[in-house]
């Protein structure tokens, strides 16, 4: 499974946002994974001052992917050129790398936005 980047932010701060249900997929998940371009969209937030963070955002992003096992996906070429070929139904270019990601790799991705659903990726809420 993928974390969408507000699913990122609810693991790391503990946040009930997050279901049971989900937080145990993830938890009992083989394997985590969160897009780079979420690296991007939480050092934007903190540069912008819309989220706080208690480290310097390549700090706090490596030691939350470390903390809770998640593995970092680069944004290949593959992904970079479906996310840009994704059909117009998502504007917010991260959430369509993350959405490319999903699909190229067949991933589940965690996000309470009903809009990753339109592209035929499975989402735990």
């Amino acid at each position: 499974m993928i974390l969408d980047t507000c699913a990122l932010l609810w693991l790391a701060a503990g946040d009930k946002k997050l279901s049971r249900a989900t937080l145990k997929k993830i938890n009992e998940a083989p394997a985590v994974y969160v897009s780079a371009i979420s690296g991007f969209e939480v050092a934007i937030k903190s540069q912008r001052g819309k989220l706080k963070l208690p480290l310097p955002p390549a700090e706090w992003f490596e030691q939350v992917a470390a903390h809770h096992g998640l593995t970092v996906l680069p944004l290949a070429l593959d992904v970079c050129i479906q996310a840009a070929e994704l059909p117009p139904i998502h504007d917010d270019p991260c959430d369509r790398f993350i959405i490319a990601a999903a699909r190229l790799n067949d991933l589940p991705v965690v996000t309470t936005d009903e809009r990753f659903e339109k592209y035929g990726v499975t989402v735990f809420r």
